[in-house]
């Protein structure tokens, strides 16, 4: 179904190839700290992306997975699915579309194009924390070396101009705290949610090498739980705060180096942590709080700026798989080539997620 659209590609598969032919065993999977219990568990369900162990093999469909995007809703990560296929320089054929690889389980969207794996987490920390949970089973199951989570989404700025990327160096809470804090047995309990700088800057430096005319910036995140009273809003149904303790507080914001507010960071960055899991966060600022609360920008220009972040983790990505360093530029295959096997990492796994 999938047609190799690259050298570049041809190579990377054929190193995939050659690395699951080799005669000692499989490198075990990177990820850490996770439930000792799971080895017990058999099978063991993931309810809500509708996959299970005892059905569905999950080296064999996931194995080769480099990355794993997260974003808000399933139209936008769908699109950037098929977005991250072009740059990769995958192809599907004109009648066939991506499977929905957790349709099963009626709650999230999951699509695989290649070595990226990509999936809706819904609005907050509670949504996305059920997501995170199983998609970190998933990869461990799967035997993942390395993988790098990244999620996309859009924010609320501070003191950024609208339309500016804000990479995140750190989730913190409304105490400005860089800590993730859940109640277990009646308890509370923290973890860190400082993110991985290193990658943030590697993210940061693709926006330079694509020339895209737009601001990038790194700063820390505010994570609130809710739209409008955690995030200081003027225009919910309630308001028990003033004008000017809504300014005073964002200006204080402002000063301690946050860039902007979202509701899923604290979350994502506490638990790809837990999981020795390198992460970043990647949001559009669709205004500055510091001048209002309502989005007032034309629809047209806030579909611009939602890929964004599409376009910078998708260049990121690019380069990832296919250093500078190495042939310049993909080029198409000649009519005779004949596809490279194994090579339908996206749509190809979506339709063997479904048979298994």
């Amino acid at each position: 179904i999938l047609k190799v659209q690259s050298k570049q590609l041809r190579k990377l598969v054929r190193q995939m190839t050659e690395s699951g032919r080799k005669d000692e065993e499989p490198e075990d999977c990177t990820l850490c700290g996770l439930n000792p219990c799971l080895k017990c568990i058999k099978p063991d369900i993931l309810y809500h992306l509708g996959l299970s162990t005892d059905t569905t093999d999950f080296p064999k469909v996931f194995g080769d997975v480099k990355f794993v995007c997260v974003g808000g809703t399933a139209g936008r990560m769908e699109s950037f699915a098929y977005y991250v296929m072009q740059e990769i320089g995958l192809k599907l054929n004109a009648a066939t579309k991506l499977r929905d690889l957790a349709e099963g389980g009626g709650r999230f969207s999951m699509f695989k194009v290649g070595p990226v794996l990509l999936a809706s987490h819904g609005i907050g920390c509670p949504s996305i924390s059920i997501l995170l949970h199983e998609l970190i089973k998933l990869t461990a199951h799967a035997k993942c070396v390395n993988p790098i989570f990244i999620r996309l989404g859009s924010c609320g700025g501070i003191g950024v101009e609208p339309g500016t990327v804000v990479i995140s160096s750190e989730a913190v809470n409304g105490n400005l705290d860089p800590v993730h804090e859940i109640m277990v047995h009646g308890n509370i309990v923290q973890y860190n949610s400082v993110l991985d700088g290193r990658l943030a800057e590697e993210i940061r430096s693709s926006h330079d090498s694509c020339h895209n005319d737009y601001d990038v910036v790194i700063g820390r995140t505010l994570c609130a739980h809710d739209f409008y009273e955690g995030q200081s809003r003027l225009d919910g149904a309630f308001c028990e705060y003033s004008p000017d303790q809504k300014k005073a507080y964002m200006e204080e914001l402002q000063s301690k180096d946050v860039k902007n507010i979202e509701m899923e960071s604290l979350a994502f960055a506490a638990l790809t942590t837990r999981a020795n899991i390198h992460s970043a966060v990647v949001c559009v600022a669709l205004l500055n709080r510091l001048n209002g609360d309502q989005i007032t920008t034309p629809p047209e220009t806030l579909k611009k700026w939602e890929k964004r972040p599409q376009e910078l983790v998708s260049c990121y990505i690019r380069r990832t798989l296919y250093p500078p360093s190495s042939d310049s530029e993909p080029e198409e295959e000649e009519e005779g080539d004949k596809p490279v096997p194994e090579a339908g990492a996206g749509a190809g796994d979506s339709k063997a997620a479904e048979e298994e």
